[in-house]
């Protein structure tokens, strides 16, 4: 196991999005050296001082600069201690960049890489060492948030999956899970839930508001604090089995995406990215939306932390 109080060598962190550096921050905070890998160095800059105000104004924690380095090149001289790649749901663009960090990381340094829908043993095939590849998913803002879903298969070094849980336990701060499999569970449960909401919709059951409000009234007050199976427990079992054994049978199994949805995608609405996406924005709107979005993320942690000791 990995003991140091304070990991010298830097974890090589290679993406250009909003979770990459968050990432960062998360690693950062806890006085883990970090070079983030970048083709967009401007916007890591101003995101990463961003965080580091934000943090500063609501912790009172000062994030050091001096243990990151943001840079748009590979240095096969670094001694880096792993590397973590989140990049977008592409078989090839994953592979590609799982090949750049294996000629700048020595054989026996872990490669962990974000994969929803693509198989572990997918990603392995073609690398010149699979086992040290494993599956690492992250929710974004990443230092805020104690979620952390690792993926490992019978192909891995168990002692390599076995120190990166460790740390981000122990150093990082999450809450991590782990999988003996190809793919996590955190996209087939979002995924299902999707898909019942997407039938209701498409049917006229419901409007995306009303889809927002039973998820955001509802689940979005006990999850936090229980989960799933912790809160049956505290309602009672029995009456989720009574529940299940009538609506089972009426739920979708419907594997197409639906018209509305596939014009959505054909007609480029990104969402919050271009102000058009399940619902439209005006200008401003955006930037409220990703403020008050900080806030509470900063707020949630604080209130999941005073509960922590029982969860």
């Amino acid at each position: 196991m990995i003991e140091n109080k304070e990991i010298k060598a830097p974890v090589l962190i290679a993406g250009d999005g909003k979770t990459a550096n968050t990432v960062a921050i998360c690693l950062l905070l806890a006085r883990q050296p970090v070079v983030v890998f970048t083709q967009d160095i401007l916007r890591t800059h101003e995101c990463l001082d961003m965080h580091a105000k934000d943090i500063r104004n609501a912790w009172g924690i000062v994030v050091d600069a001096a243990y990151v380095t943001v840079t748009d090149k590979l240095d096969e001289e670094t001694n880096y201690s792993l590397a973590i790649a989140v990049t977008n749901e592409s078989l090839s663009e994953k592979k590609e960049l799982i090949k750049l960090l294996e000629n700048v990381l020595s054989s026996d340094k872990m490669i962990a890489v974000n994969t929803e829908s693509i198989e572990l043993s997918e990603l392995q095939k073609f690398c010149k060492h699979p086992e040290r590849i494993i599956g690492a998913n992250w929710v974004e803002p990443a230092h805020t948030t104690y979620f952390l879903e690792i993926i490992s298969n019978n192909n891995n070094d168990k002692k390599l999956v076995e120190n990166f849980f460790y740390l981000a336990k122990q150093h990082w701060k999450k809450d991590p899970y782990l999988i003996n499999g190809d793919r996590g569970i955190r996209a087939r449960l979002m995924c299902a839930l999707i898909r019942e909401a997407f039938y209701l919709v498409e049917n006229g059951y419901v409007s995306f508001e009303d889809i927002d409000r039973a998820c955001r009234n509802d689940a979005g007050y006990y999850l936090p604090f229980a989960g799933n199976f912790r809160y049956m427990d505290l309602m009672g079992t029995y009456i989720y089995g009574m529940v299940m054994k009538d609506m089972n049978p009426d739920l979708t199994r419907q594997n197409h995406v639906p018209a509305f949805f596939k014009d959505m995608m054909q007609n480029g609405w990104l969402g919050m990215k271009n102000n058009r996406g399940f619902y439209n924005y005006t200008n401003g709107e955006v930037e409220s939306w990703n403020e008050l979005s900080g806030k509470f993320s900063y707020q949630t942690k604080a209130i999941v932390d005073k509960y922590n000791s029982v969860m």
